[in-house]
């Protein structure tokens, strides 16, 4: 999200017709190619076909987290939030709608001069709400409800039509003839999407009168606006999820209109071979498009057209497939530089690997797609992502988050601070800590799939089913699942058995080992009269293996079942504001240590260091080697090495 990036120079496309896609659902079909409008004309409500989901995560409220790194993580996050000053946040919005404020500015891309200032508070809203739903903290809701109040006080100040923001409606101007502005939608989203989450998740109806305002004020605006002109000059610019954003509008009010609207932001020229299963993202910005897939799988299941089904499909695919690291990150200097499956070409390409709001908004996407079809890829990469890349991204005990997730050799994490800096991954951080309860479990009518190893609780109120988990996986290659109460309807549980499982996996029902399990990659499913005290005891084997660069052979990561290795460097002396920019400079300080090409044998070859899960040692050529998962590295480190 950096401004010196190149985000704006994106090829033009075609707003894709409302009615053309209602009338027309098949893989491949003709987007409405007309160069003048009509375009953008009204859907009948009637005539949107939502699709039932296969699976439905569980309301936030009902699973909680115990004990483990995840709840640690989630409490530093929490901590960040009572740390931050509302009114602070509030400072450049009441100055825009011609309120007092004696508030200290904040700095970086919140500073009263930045462009950009106003979106961290957007995340801030629904950092709020989130934490509200996940750990039933007060102190949070009362935080988000008063940002909503002085928000709505603002908005009415302003007098434009529903507009709110902390910039005025001028960048909008300019945004609409095309001179350069830093992403004014982008930050409009963020504040839109706080709102509904303040009003889904913490039931605050003046969220929703906001967000109506907002939305009323988006579809005068881009109503003003040709077909041409919004594809050929508003969508060159980063616009966030604004599709998603209205198309959750239309479905929280009911009103097909905001369809309509969300339609507006329907980027063409990305979307139509993203339908045709044709992968085209080479030098596309990669996090001002996965949010705008994210509203392509939301518009699919609220009205069962399947083009944007299809769009969110393959991209999913491509993008976990051949184009993500070991770690389940991608891209590289934010953007996708290669085609796909020559991710050594853009691994090499630069230093600033792995932008966090990509992962972020991939596993909201995952979410969205699991439950369209309950894929157990789907929760193995979920996992890939979550323990290598998002649980190594906040700093312990200050809950300050990181910009990229470097994988360059000899790279060190480069920390956001407490008032200065506000980056985009700082903010979708906030959001993103406040969520490892989210696809830890699903359900459909007939049972409960547990997708994911994370000690907690599930409170299945509707089927008065209540269960823990208690695991300290992946330090521990074990869980163990305890039915604490059960209605007297046989139910099934559905163990993920994962694709990096070796030989020698079990699974015990009550002590009692099963004879028969599934295959890696699939889901065991157990179906019983389930009764309180009943367990299930799952043993899973992990073995260390390569994952190498398809274009690259010689170069790899080592992984330990769903754990990435890194070898562990010292930090030397690396100058206090680079521990502070966007990414680790590794060109600018040597290593005090340089990483040591590794055996292909390493993967047998490595001894586990006594009282330290996941922690190993190697020798190469009489050098001892450290390898530890690349989540707890606080020094240098290198996770693709050379093979020799």
């Amino acid at each position: 999200m950096r401004k010196g990036f190149s985000r704006r120079r994106f090829s033009a496309g075609l707003v894709a017709s409302p009615l053309a896609m209602a009338l027309s659902g098949r893989a491949g079909a003709a987007w409405n190619n007309v160069e003048t409008p009509p375009v953008f004309q009204h859907i009948d409500a009637a005539r949107i076909a939502p699709l039932a989901p296969r699976a439905h995560t569980f309301p936030t409220a009902q699973v909680r987290l115990d004990e483990g790194p995840f709840l640690q993580a989630q409490r530093w996050n929490a901590g960040y939030i009572k740390r931050i000053d509302p009114d602070r946040l509030l400072h450049t919005f009441r100055l825009t709608a011609g309120l007092p404020s004696a508030a200290k500015p904040l700095g970086g891309w919140e500073d009263p001069t930045c462009e950009l200032r106003g979106h961290f508070t957007g995340h801030y809203l629904s950092a709020c709400a989130l934490a509200w739903a996940a750990t039933g903290d007060a102190d949070t809701l009362t935080r988000g409800n008063r940002l909503v109040s002085a928000l709505a006080e603002c908005q009415q100040a302003l007098k434009l039509d529903g507009y709110l923001a902390a910039f005025p409606v001028s960048l909008f101007d300019r945004l609409a003839v095309g001179a350069q502005v830093w992403a004014p939608f982008y930050t409009y989203h963020k504040i839109f999407n706080g709102m509904l989450d303040m009003h889904e998740l913490a039931d605050n109806a003046q969220a929703l009168a906001v967000a109506r305002g907002m939305a009323q004020w988006s579809d005068h605006w881009t109503a003003e606006r040709g077909e041409q002109d919004m594809q050929a000059v508003v969508l060159e610019i980063e616009f966030g999820g604004m599709n998603d954003a209205l198309y959750r509008l239309a479905a929280v009010t009911g009103d097909a209109h905001w369809i309509t609207v969300g339609d507006r932001f329907t980027k063409k020229r990305v979307f139509e071979p993203l339908a045709s299963r044709k992968d085209q993202l080479r030098g596309l910005h990669m996090n001002t498009h996965v949010p705008q897939v994210i509203g392509a799988a939301r518009r699919h299941a609220m009205t069962g057209d399947q083009r944007f089904g299809d769009v969110a499909s393959f991209f999913w695919q491509t993008v976990t497939t051949a184009r993500s690291y070991a770690t389940g990150g991608a891209s590289n200097n934010e953007h996708w530089l290669t085609e796909p499956n020559h991710l050594a070409r853009e691994w090499d390409s630069g230093h600033d690997h792995q932008e966090c709001c990509c992962s972020y908004n991939m596993l909201k996407l995952g979410t969205h797609l699991f439950a369209r079809a309950p894929d157990p890829a789907i929760a193995d990469y979920y996992e890939r992502n979550l323990i290598n890349h998002r649980l190594g991204t906040m700093q312990p005990e200050t809950g300050l988050t990181t910009y990229f997730l470097s994988l360059a050799p000899a790279a060190w994490k480069t920390w956001g601070t407490e008032d200065s800096t506000f980056w985009c991954c700082n903010g979708s951080a906030l959001e993103d800590f406040s969520t490892f309860n989210r696809m830890i479990y699903a359900h459909d009518d007939t049972g409960v799939w547990v997708n994911l190893f994370i000690a907690s609780q599930l409170d299945w109120a509707e089927h008065g089913v209540r269960l823990r988990q208690t695991t300290n996986f992946p330090a521990e290659a074990h869980t163990r699942i305890t039915i604490e109460a059960s209605g007297p309807a046989p139910w099934t549980l559905r163990l993920r058995m994962p694709s990096w499982l070796a030989d020698g996996a079990q699974v015990r029902v009550n002590g009692k080992l099963l004879e028969a399990l599934s295959a890696p990659g699939s889901y065991l499913e157990i179906r019983r009269r389930w009764q309180a005290g009943d367990r299930v005891e799952m043993t899973m084997p992990m073995q260390t293996r390569w994952e190498v660069f398809p274009d690259r052979p010689d170069v790899g990561a080592l992984v330990h079942g769903p754990v990435v290795l890194a070898q562990h460097l010292p930090l030397g002396m690396i100058p206090a504001d680079l521990m502070h920019e966007h990414g680790p400079m590794v060109d600018k300080v040597a290593a005090p240590v340089a990483p040591a090409a590794l055996p292909r044998d390493a993967v047998v070859r490595l001894v586990p260091v006594s009282g330290q899960p996941l922690h190993f040692t190697t020798e190469v050529a009489g050098q001892v080697v450290d390898l530890r998962p690349v989540n707890a590295c606080r020094e240098r480190y290198s996770v693709y090495n050379r093979i020799v």
